[in-house]
């Protein structure tokens, strides 16, 4: 009975963490913003860790654990790295926009 019962729980709450990926994953195609996108792929990487982890609870696997704690250094180098071409973008727009002003200026 209490087995069945975490059961239907581990269940749940990998339906309600894949609900919350695809509204993420959503807000990572639509957002108006880089940034916006940029925290909806952490926080995918952050639902995916946790959707792990439950399966790792409700498997009793143990490697399950290995496997997400890869999987949470892949996702925090992969927002690095997207910060960073954030940043990269940014500068490039904002010398752009400064050349702009100049060559405005001098004619």
């Amino acid at each position: 009975m209490i087995h069945n019962s975490y059961q239907i729980l581990h269940t749940a709450v990998l339906v309600v963490l894949s609900l919350l990926t695809m509204a993420c994953l959503i807000r990572a195609i639509l957002g108006p913003r880089i940034a916006d996108r940029v925290v909806a792929i952490n926080m995918i990487c952050t639902l995916t860790l946790a959707m792990i982890a439950v399966l790792a609870a409700m498997l009793s696997e143990g490697y399950l654990m290995d496997v997400a704690l890869i999987y949470a250094l892949l996702g925090f180098l992969a927002v690095v790295v997207l910060c960073k071409v954030y940043i990269g973008v940014a500068l490039e727009k904002r010398e752009k926009a400064e050349r702009q002003k100049e060559a405005e200026s001098h004619d």
